[in-house]
């Protein structure tokens, strides 16, 4: 499949704004066919006039964009038909370059340098895009500029196309252009948020946090005014014989990913790292929030190494400490459900090595209860609550292999001296050989040829300092990426509502009339997605349903939003009294 077998190619750049939550708000559009030559200039008083762009979209038709879902969200913003083909070149050069450092970034100013061709300088670029964003009346002179300008990055993209094209594999290309999409049709979407609730958040946040503090640090007494104290932490992890990583000085390691994974381990952490983590890094005034009441923000698709999202922690509602989505709330008169795949790494890693015990465990429904009993740890007929302990035990050793721990981790996150953690994980190398070979040969080819790749091309390159641990967890981490993409592609291109993808999961908008034929719907399709990625081995997936008036509840910060909703009653109580 080449470009020239379509009749026409479309080099398309749009400039808006894009404010805080909202929709893109189009200033202008330049189009270049690759063929004919022909140019398309248009302001935004001409593009609001079409019901569809000025250009083919049609099947014989390529639309060629850098970063296309900032296009197709251009698109809907307008209320136009997305293209049936898009090739994005930011995703083929992040595909290209992924695992590297591109010296100039992953922009379009950086794509060029990459290839040695001239562009815009940077400082211009810079103006032109603040012009773009300024809004208000537009001189003739402002008018004539912007369109000038976004013409030099239609004549970069059009140059750029050549340089790229060996590398370009076409018809997975298509198919991360059919992702932008889908990503774009979410970023409009966004999700719904409880505003009244976000407001007497930000309102009362600065005073609200010394409270908070005494209300959740009274369980472990570490902070001293609004500063947590290493000393009285080390203190209450001897007097709760929890076993805690450090740093090679001896200190212990206080970064959240510790917190995190200990929390995990140790269930009565959850609340103090969720307060950590809500006063060390939240910003209620960053979340982005519309005007319509919805969360949106940048996915940044194809971010990250493994080809995940990477949108931004502070702007994501699903980014920032766990409590804080109990503001996402349905709207009346819907529902919305959030659709996950059961242990969907394992499931990956069991179809893609065609590991029969491993397949066979993952069918089972509860993969790490499987496990033990195909070790010979517990009987056959073991039950979650008859072996609770040892089902644990061996949840932790199947996450520490996803996560590539080694004994003294997998130790401390069960609580077991390192002898056990090493039985577990000899265990796991017994039980699932034909796994551990293929990982390991995935490892040793990543080492001589430098890189590995999905099953839909998504490619990583080891780099001048390969990491073996991330190059084993590539295979799954990297087609459960792509598994959400095509889950994503097929569920918006049902016409069900998508309000964001996240990690393994879809979070879904629908009328409560139709919520359950919606989830069910989602569901067979997500499972439809897992088949294709899996070449036929299907995962299965849980639904959180959430029905009006109800919100969002996760369990990990549930005593996180109740001490804080209880807190800011109590206020309001005492307000009103006075």
């Amino acid at each position: 499949m080449d470009v020239e077998q379509f009749r026409e190619v479309w080099f398309v750049d749009f400039e808006f704004s894009a404010p805080s939550g909202a929709v893109p708000q189009v200033r202008c559009l330049v189009a270049k066919e690759l063929h004919s030559g022909k140019v398309i200039k248009m302001w935004v008083d001409e593009l609001q006039g079409l019901s569809s762009p000025p250009y083919s979209i049609d099947e014989e038709a390529l639309f060629v964009a850098y970063y296309a879902s900032a296009e197709m969200g251009c698109h809907l913003a307008l209320g136009w038909p997305c293209p049936v083909h898009v090739l994005d070149i930011f995703c083929e050069f992040r595909n290209l370059t992924n695992g590297l450092k591109p010296t100039f970034g992953s922009g379009l100013l950086g794509a060029l340098t990459y290839f040695g061709l001239g562009s815009i300088e940077s400082a211009e670029k810079t103006y032109m895009r603040d012009l773009a964003i300024r809004g208000g009346d537009y001189s003739e002179a402002e008018v004539v500029a912007l369109l000038d300008y976004c013409e030099t990055d239609v004549t970069a993209l059009a140059n750029l196309l050549p340089m790229m094209l060996p590398y370009i594999d076409l018809p997975r290309a298509l198919l991360r252009g059919r992702y932008m999409k889908a990503a774009a049709q979410i970023e409009h979407s966004g999700i719904p948020i409880d505003v009244p609730m976000l407001e007497q958040l930000r309102g009362a946040w600065s005073a609200l946090q010394d409270t908070l503090i005494g209300e959740i640090d009274q369980d472990f007494g570490v902070y001293e005014g609004r500063s947590f104290k290493t000393a009285r932490f080390a203190d209450w992890l001897v007097s709760n014989n929890i076993p805690w990583p450090q740093l090679p000085s001896g200190a212990l390691d206080l970064k959240d990913a510790t917190f995190k994974a200990m929390a995990q381990s140790y269930p009565i952490l959850a609340s103090l790292r969720e307060l950590r983590v809500t006063l060390s890094q939240m910003r209620l005034s960053e979340l982005a929030v519309g005007p319509d009441g919805r969360n949106r923000c940048l996915l940044s698709a194809f971010r990250a190494r493994t080809g995940r999202n990477q949108p931004s922690n502070a702007r994501f509602v699903f980014g920032t400490a766990v409590w804080l989505r109990g503001l996402i709330k349905p709207r009346k008169g819907y529902g919305i459900a959030y659709i996950d795949w059961s242990q969907q790494e394992f499931g990956i890693a069991a179809a893609l090595s065609e590991d029969s015990l491993m397949m066979e465990a993952y069918l089972s429904g509860d993969p790490y209860l499987a496990f033990a009993i195909q070790a010979g740890a517990v009987p056959a007929g073991a039950t979650k609550k008859s072996h609770k302990a040892e089902r644990e035990q061996f949840k932790a050793c199947v996450l520490a292999v996803q996560y590539g721990m080694g004994a003294e981790s997998l130790a401390l996150r069960i609580g077991q001296p390192v002898i056990q953690a090493n039985r577990l994980l000899k265990l796991h190398q017994e039980t699932y050989r034909v796994f551990w070979k293929w990982s390991d040969a995935a490892v040793d080819y990543a080492m001589l040829h430098n890189k590995l790749w999905t099953v839909f091309g998504w490619t990583v390159q080891a780099g001048c300092d390969p990491n073996p641990r991330f190059m084993r967890n590539f295979p799954m981490q990297g087609n459960g990426a792509e598994m959400l993409r095509l889950a994503c592609c097929m569920v918006t291109e049902a016409g069900i509502t998508v309000c964001a993808p996240v990690h393994d999961a879809i979070l879904i908008e629908a009328p409560l009339d139709q919520l359950d034929a919606v989830i069910e719907q989602t569901k067979q399709l997500m499972s439809d997605a897992s088949s294709i990625v899996l070449d036929g081995f299907r995962l299965n997936s849980d639904a959180d349903v959430i029905r009006y008036p109800d919100r969002y509840a996760d369990e990990r910060g549930a005593k996180m939003w109740a001490t804080i909703t209880s807190i800011l009653n109590r206020e309001s109580t005492e307000a009103v009294h006075i």
